[in-house]
């Protein structure tokens, strides 16, 4: 017998997330005289017009707060790819009002019932957003690769953009599979691909770790696990392309911030062998790790489980900053395998809009701002303190649906798989469920990584305190 739909109501969620937001200090609304400042939107400076230039954006349907729009386009063997960040600096005034929330906030922050964004909203989803069919200042990169996706070269300067379409991943999937695209939007499945090639040459790891969803549907909110679609990848690669053009340029100018990860620790990859091993998949030493995580499949409980503990390695990763030509020790992130930097995402993200501004110097050969330098020291403390807050944000709305759906249906079985094991207390670890798509703490003796068992609910806490697990299993 199928079972019953399982839902929280929009008034259940609201008061949660209203509560959470009050127990993590989030201020929602922005001060007046902060929307005050960002209403009196200056005119754009000096831009280079590349109106003509038929760029496109890709985000989820409901999206707003366009970062980023781009266009492909053969250039002999090769491709050149454009690619418009929106140009947040051309409204915020360096020391003003708005400058100093934003280094409060340094995160959009995503609730299922709102968004609290780094900017207000008549920036980050008006004035400066790269709506379709808006003239819109943007630092706009163009970068050139050869027949194998290697980039030949790479620039960047301020310019007035326009883009022409809005899409989303799920229509430009099934654009390309039916042959109905666009070559620009074709182009992307291409360079992509070829991309992705170039990360398993160099030893880069983009994990497909499923990833639990709230989703708003019928008056209610439910959870799902979303793996992606291939163009998720492709347009990730793009920016990927991009942060990484934009840390070889900062590198070479001797200024500039960084997304560094250490290497995973001595040890690591052995440790996920004997996880491969437990869990059967088949890892043959000829085949390196990254190898091995592109071919599997997250939708396998043993391969979404392995994809899990590979998440493991991608622990630690900072920002890094240098000036004056005086590089750091560490100038890779280790998951891309090349140095890299956060750049194309301004709107959501507080290092991105300088990170651009450094670029941007480094190509025109002209000095950082000074307001840029100035704020470069403690600009890796203020990301990690709010890339931490954001993290909190989302793994607690994700606890507090959870325990909703489950808090009536205590003593009740479901079918699960064991995904992670904890290290230093046997007999406990994380349980996923197929249906509904809950996450939640086991103990229960003689756990194995990739068990597909029976549980029972034996605790669900929908309260906001993020100091008790909100869905408990015990094996039925």
């Amino acid at each position: 017998m199928p079972r019953r739909r399982m839902r929280v109501t929009d008034d259940q969620l609201r008061a949660a997330c209203a509560g959470l937001r009050t127990e993590l200090g989030v201020r929602s609304e922005f001060p007046p005289e902060v929307s005050a400042e960002a209403s009196a939107v200056p005119a754009p400076g000096v831009h280079a017009d590349a109106t003509d230039i038929p760029l496109f954006t890709i985000d989820p349907p409901a999206s707003t707060d366009l970062d980023q729009a781009m266009h492909l386009s053969r250039r002999g063997s090769g491709y050149r790819v454009r690619y418009a960040i929106a140009d947040v600096a051309a409204f915020v005034v360096p020391g003003g009002l708005l400058d100093a929330e934003t280094h409060r906030r340094v995160m959009t922050l995503y609730f299922p019932d709102s968004r609290v964004p780094l900017h207000p909203p008549v920036l980050s989803e008006g004035a400066a957003s790269l709506l379709p069919d808006q003239l819109r200042p943007a630092a706009l990169w163009t970068i050139d690769l050869d027949a194998e996706g290697r980039t030949t070269a790479a620039e960047v300067h301020r310019a007035l953009v326009r883009s022409r379409a809005k899409l989303d991943y799920e229509g430009v999937q099934r654009a390309i599979d039916t042959g109905t695209a666009e070559e620009p939007l074709l182009l992307l499945k291409e360079v992509g691909e070829v991309r992705e090639a170039l990360e398993v040459e160099r030893g880069g790891i983009s994990l497909r770790v499923p990833e639990q969803e709230i989703v708003e549907r019928d008056g209610g909110y439910e959870l799902t696990y979303r793996v992606g679609v291939p163009a998720d990848g492709w347009n990730a690669q793009i920016s990927l392309l991009t942060g990484m053009a934009a840390a070889d340029l900062m590198l070479a100018y001797g200024t500039g911030v960084l997304r560094t990860l250490p290497a995973a620790p001595s040890g690591a990859v052995g440790r996920l062998r004997r996880t491969a091993e437990a869990l059967h998949i088949d890892w043959p030493h000829h085949v390196s790790y990254a190898a091995l995580v592109r071919s599997l499949d997250p939708r396998n409980p043993h391969h979404a489980a392995f994809l899990q503990e590979c998440t493991t390695l991608l622990r630690g990763a900072g920002y890094t900053v240098f000036r004056d030509g005086v590089l750091p020790p560490l100038t890779t992130h280790a998951a891309v395998a090349a140095p890299y930097a956060h750049c194309t995402a301004p709107l959501r993200r507080l290092a991105d809009r300088y990170a651009s501004e450094i670029c941007l110097a480094a190509v025109a050969g002209s000095a950082v701002p000074e307001w840029v330098l100035a704020a470069l020291t403690g600009l890796p403390g203020e990301m990690s303190s709010g890339g931490r807050l954001a993290a909190k944000a989302e793994r607690e709305c994700v606890d507090i649906v959870e325990a909703a759906l489950l808090k009536d249906r205590v003593g009740e079985v479901f079918d699960g798989c064991v995904v992670e094991l904890e290290e230093r207390q046997r007999g406990s670890g994380t349980v996923q469920l197929s249906d509904p798509a809950v996450i939640g703490r086991i103990d229960g003796p003689g756990l194995s990584l990739g068990d597909r068992l029976r549980v029972r609910v034996v605790g669900a806490d929908p309260g906001t305190s993020a100091s008790r697990a909100k869905v408990r299993f015990a094996p039925a």
